[in-house]
Formats: structure tokens, C-alpha cells, sequence
């Protein structure tokens, strides 16, 4: 699986740590996303993010350090612009920014119809999101 990272994991000593199995496949950009401080760092609608494609089969020990089953972070897929030979879609992490204290406001599930959605969570937001949106990862050239 490739993963784009942004925060804590970009620096090998910190992946070193939490995985067994990794490569690091080159510097990336994420489009539709920004970075935001808080505890730890997450995403917020809009702009860009610089980080990096990390390569690993270890996905519940990344699951496990992002805090996924306690609803820290949630893990999603969008697009990899990548050249042949790469995987078509990348994971990422977002970090939910009422547990994180982040300033970050996500939309709501309103339909542009007037009708609105069921909001079931901050994993649903960001899903509605990704839905609706051009949010890609791009592996830049070195």
C-alpha cells in the first residue's frame, strides 16, 4: 500500500519505529487537502500539502499509530498521479480536529437540494468530501 504522509511519519527514525517494512518511494504533494496544526498534525478542506509516499504492507500497524479503531484519525484513498508501475490510489490519514484541537471546520452533508444528509461522524464528513471534490495525491519528481 502507498501512503501519503505529512507529519510525524515523514521522518525515518519515527518510521523506523512503528514499522518493520517500508520504502520510501520519493517526495509528494497532495491537492484539495491542507496541513493544520494541532496535537498532532491533520488535514483541512482546501490548498495543498507536502509530504511524502511511503511504501508498506504494515497497515494495521499504521491503523494502530494513527489512533484508527479509537476514531484519532480515519484512513482514506484518493487518486495517485504517479508514473506506470505505481498503484492508482494512495491512503492518507486525517485527523478528526475536535480530538486533535485543530482549527479546522469540515462541510456538512448538506445536499445542494435543500435536503440534508445524515451526519453519522467526522469519517462521513471527510468521506462526503472526497466525493465531491478533486483530492489527489501527485508524486513529484526529485
Amino acid at each position: 500500500m502507498d501512503v501519503f504522509v505529512y507529519g510525524t511519519l515523514t521522518g525515518p527514525e519515527r518510521v523506523a519505529a512503528v514499522l518493520d517494512s517500508y520504502v520510501f518511494v520519493g517526495p509528494a504533494t497532495l491537492t484539495g487537502l491542507r496541513a493544520v496544526e494541532g496535537r498532532f498534525p491533520t488535514l483541512a478542506p482546501g490548498g495543498e500539502t507536502a509530504g511524502r509516499l511511503l511504501r508498506t504492507d504494515e497497515t494495521a500497524a499504521l491503523d494502530e499509530y494513527e489512533g484508527v479503531d479509537d476514531g484519532l484519525y480515519c484512513r482514506v484513498s484518493v487518486p495517485l498521479d504517479a508514473p506506470a508501475g505505481h498503484p492508482d490510489r494512495a491512503a492518507l490519514y486525517v485527523g478528526d480536529p475536535d480530538r486533535l484541537d485543530a482549527d479546522v471546520t469540515w462541510p456538512d452533508l448538506t445536499e445542494s437540494d435543500g435536503s440534508s444528509g445524515v451526519d453519522d461522524g467526522f469519517a462521513r464528513r471527510v468521506a462526503a468530501y472526497l466525493e465531491r471534490t478533486d483530492v489527489r495525491v501527485r508524486l513529484t519528481p526529485e
